[in-house]
């Protein structure tokens, strides 16, 4: 099905595209909640996006990585599709990786305290950022993949 964005994606990609912007966006809101010291709010709306993105990666974009990257990556790293894929993958993975773990650090008492780090605040701004810059890489793997005539 042909997309909505008028670039060669499809409707699914189109849709994971908005998605994730909304996600960043929501991200970027509680960390102001946080500023404001609404941490109730802060703390729903960020374990919401994080718990919620789970479905598009397991829907979109890992089998689009899977499938479109990883058999030809070893030979093709060096071209920007398949380097910007990467780079954003894995940038992706320790963002949703580090994110659950301060989700279970701060939301939760299931870890013993010795796997649990100090310093939630810094930690929390640093997700922040990767998942910016995830986002970022996911918009230009977007545009390189789609919009970009090779």
């Amino acid at each position: 099905m042909k997309g909505f964005l008028a670039t060669q994606a499809g409707f699914g990609a189109d849709l994971n595209l908005l998605i994730q912007i909304a996600m960043g966006t929501a991200l970027t809101v509680g960390g102001f909640l946080a500023r404001r010291k609404r941490y109730r709010a802060h703390g729903a709306c960020q374990a919401t996006v994080l718990v919620l993105n789970l479905v598009p990666i397991s829907l979109a974009m890992w089998p689009s990585f899977h499938l479109q990257v990883l058999p030809r990556l070893a030979k093709h790293f060096g071209r920007r599709y398949y380097a910007i894929a990467t780079i954003h993958g894995v940038l992706g993975a320790v963002a949703e990786l580090l994110g659950l773990y301060i989700l279970l650090v701060a939301g939760t008492n299931v870890l013993p305290q010795a796997w649990c780090f100090r310093g939630l605040k810094l930690w929390m701004r640093v997700e922040l950022a990767l998942w910016l810059t995830v986002l970022v890489t996911g918009i230009g793997t977007y545009f390189i993949w789609y919009a970009v005539t090779l």
